[in-house]
């Protein structure tokens, strides 16, 4: 079987005509696809721990660290390296391959950065593969991670360009373009996705996904969230996303950017069985693991592992991703 080109040039009324298409007809498609490039059956299992909580400038409406909302939070300090490593060992025995840190920072000091970096160094020793989110980094940052060996830089778009004021208004969709460029130029695999459910039209999701999908490449990794509403935080009370809408999102992302990492994040603790297994159909192909994902709830593990045992779902091993990651990247 021939498989689908790769592009980079996609209309935004194409990947409308996408979502306007029958149900049936889409995910189809989408599932066809997956299967020219991926194990139907084998999902990459990440896990997610927060390194430094809360206190953060930024004003992004759907986040409980923002020091702009009145949530129940608790500023804390970067964790001890002992504290990392030993969390980073309890996920890779639950069946973790990339274990992803993340800071409530606008952007790391280069102190920060230092410290951070030695966690970095401590989770591949244990033969993970490792994932930050920092915020905003610069070009001499970016370099510094790569020296240092990160694997994946989680930078999120969250929405559509058009949407986006509606959601933060202390950083623009420039600034987030702008660092992962400089991921990119650093030889760091991206990390990128969005947030659903905040409010934005189907039409602001095909533009989200446009943005990933023209970046060449793709980023390797494209986390799909559905808004998980914490109270304090300006997105409480939104309405929600038809979960019918939300599989039709993921097929559309897994058409786009066919050879991608399609990743079901935050919001999974919400999700019925059917509807993580309707997911898995329609593309996504990598799951964050753990019972938080970083202030918010997520899945039990043995409520994962009992799911994947009903789907005749395995874990993807670190070595398969490996070679998964070489392959991308030379498109």
């Amino acid at each position: 079987m021939t498989q689908q080109a790769t592009r980079h040039d996609w209309k935004l009324e194409e990947i409308s005509d996408l979502f306007r298409r029958p149900f049936n007809d889409l995910i189809f498609q989408a599932h066809s696809i997956h299967r020219e490039y991926h194990d139907p059956n084998e999902v990459q299992i990440s896990s997610l721990l927060s390194i430094k909580t809360g206190a953060c400038a930024e004003d992004c409406g759907y986040c409980s660290q923002s020091s702009h909302h009145k949530t129940d939070i608790e500023r804390e300090r970067l964790l001890p390296l002992e504290e990392v490593i030993e969390k980073a060992q309890i996920a890779r025995n639950n069946g973790s391959s990339r274990f992803c840190m993340g800071a409530a920072w606008r952007n790391p000091t280069d102190k920060s950065l230092e410290k951070v970096i030695e966690m970095i160094s401590a989770v591949k020793d244990l033969g993970m593969e490792t994932c930050v989110t920092l915020g905003m980094l610069t070009q001499q940052q970016s370099e510094r991670l790569k020296e240092a060996g990160l694997d994946y830089y989680n930078h999120n778009l969250d929405t559509s360009p058009e949407f986006y004021g509606n959601v933060i208004t202390t950083r623009t969709f420039k600034d987030r373009l702008d660092t992962l460029s400089h991921i990119r130029d650093s030889g760091i695999n991206i990390c990128s996705g969005g947030i659903l459910g905040m409010g934005e039209t189907s039409t602001d999701r095909a533009s989200m996904l446009q943005q990933l999908a023209n970046m060449n490449p793709h980023p390797e990794s494209v986390p799909i969230n559905m808004l998980v509403q914490i109270e304090g935080t300006p997105l409480h009370g939104a309405e929600k996303i038809d979960p019918i809408e939300f599989a039709k999102s993921i097929a559309v992302a897994r058409i786009l950017m066919p050879k991608s990492q399609v990743r079901l994040s935050a919001g999974r603790h919400e999700m019925s069985d059917e509807m993580q297994a309707l997911c898995f159909f329609a593309g996504a192909n990598s799951i964050f693991y753990g019972e938080k994902l970083l202030t918010t709830d997520n899945c039990e593990t043995n409520d994962d592992l009992a799911l994947f045992d009903r789907l005749g779902i395995h874990a993807a091993e670190v070595d398969e991703q490996s070679e998964f990651k070489a392959s991308a990247c030379s498109s």
